[in-house]
């Protein structure tokens, strides 16, 4: 199966970019199954349900979030009637968060594909164990069996955090992808036991900019600890930037992972689908 997961779009520049870079990646690639990080599609902040249908128009399969999940009010509702928009999975069952983490959808000739999205703990609002609950995922749907993929979505700050699910899921699922830092590591790979892995996939969005956010206002924050207004996204040309994994259709596991990064400032081809 040839999959393409896409780091976290920030706002209208990241909109414009999966929709002028996804159609021809799906096509180049013949890409199977497409995940799209969409915690920052609405003005950086949460997604609402138009953000959300403009990404699905440009190719994408199936949304994750994050920690901005909530951030527009409309997502509460829209979440429940989309099953394919995913919010954390560990949200306590105290929480009665609306819509679900994990689930199972169709992919060509019959696949299936078992998408996750989990929150890290280390420098965040900590939700329950993220460990924990992968586990438990991974356990009701296990990869060669209940799943022909299984994708992890870890919306992470610590890339130790990170690592750590990645050796933990290292066997148990095709591709583990951290998202949240806005900032693409140069450490994609496919661990020992077969699972594609990367610490952040970067985000999707105008990287002449504060991690998407225009200059300005982070500069006078930092520099003077003093605000003088609203933190606003970039909107000049973005980048598209995720991971491309291949897997062998008998095990579920990777044989290949590979960065994407199309258009913009940090635009290097993308990857070859002759390789």
């Amino acid at each position: 199966m040839k999959i393409a997961i896409i780091g976290d779009i920030m706002g209208r520049s990241g909109r414009q970019a999966l929709g002028d870079h996804l159609p021809g990646l799906r096509e180049r690639l013949n890409l199977d199954f497409v995940v799209v990080n969409a915690e920052n599609a609405a003005h950086g902040f949460g997604i609402t349900e138009g953000t959300a249908e403009e990404l699905f128009e440009a190719g994408a399969d199936v949304l994750t979030l994050g920690n901005h999940a909530w951030d527009q009010a409309e997502a509460l509702t829209y979440i429940e009637r989309e099953p394919r928009l995913l919010r954390p999975v560990n949200y306590p069952e105290l929480a009665q968060a609306p819509g679900t983490g994990a689930n199972l959808y169709d992919a060509p000739d019959g696949r299936r594909v078992l998408v996750m999205n989990v929150l890290g703990r280390i420098g965040m609002d900590a939700l329950n164990d993220p460990f924990d609950a992968v586990d438990r995922e991974l356990n009701s749907c296990p990869l060669g069996a209940a799943a022909d993929a299984v994708i992890v979505d870890f919306h992470a700050e610590a890339t130790s955090e990170k690592y750590a699910m990645g050796w933990f899921c290292d066997g148990r699922a095709s591709a583990v992808v951290g998202t949240h830092t806005h900032v693409p590591t140069a450490d994609a790979r496919v661990l020992t036991e077969g699972t594609a892995y990367i610490t952040d996939l970067g985000m999707t969005g105008d990287y002449d900019s504060v991690i998407g956010m225009e200059k300005s206002e982070p500069l006078q924050r930092f520099t003077s600890r003093i605000r003088s207004g609203r933190f606003s996204p970039a909107d000049g040309e973005g980048t598209v930037c995720g991971l491309y994994v291949e897997t062998d259709d008998a095990t579920g596991l990777a044989t290949r992972a590979e960065a994407i990064r199309i258009g913009g400032a940090l635009d290097s081809g993308g990857p070859s689908s002759d390789r």
